[in-house]
């Protein structure tokens, strides 16, 4: 039973920023086996901006490790100083390091790889409710 006020998320649009290709096309299957819509896949910072620039997914999940100028990090601040876009980053590696500068950039979740359908999932409708509810809550 979804009580009043509940957020029911659904053809969300999700992009995603990760320059291994075999690793993206898997990644979308899996999040169009979801109910997801993927709506674009880059493979740098550069690319990433411009089409999410002209796309406006509601959700990005962001390798942090990409090839480029601008590492996943650095990208995903870009975007969200550009457009305000909730991200989650996608990672193999997890040091105190890296998450220290990605947890500046204010991302709306971490997870590390392998990831199954239910971290995932988990994480994007979260996130999703997350930035609805502060996107609510900061109209005029």
């Amino acid at each position: 039973m979804i009580g009043p006020g509940a957020i029911i998320i659904v053809n969300s649009k999700i992009f995603i920023v990760e320059d291994q290709m075999i690793l993206a096309n898997d990644l979308q299957l899996q999040l169009e086996n979801l109910g997801y819509i993927v709506v674009g896949i880059a493979g740098n910072g550069k690319k990433a901006i411009k089409k999410i620039g002209e796309i406006k997914p509601d959700l990005i999940l962001m390798d942090i490790v990409i090839r480029g100028d601008m590492d996943g990090i650095e990208t995903a601040q870009k975007i969200r100083d550009l457009y305000n876009i909730p991200f989650i980053y996608l990672t193999a590696y997890f040091d105190d390091g890296i998450l220290e500068r990605a947890s500046l950039t204010q991302p709306y979740g971490y997870i590390t790889k392998p990831y199954n359908d239910i971290s995932l999932n988990t994480a994007i409708k979260l996130a999703l409710y997350k930035h609805h509810i502060e996107q609510k809550n900061n109209k005029p």
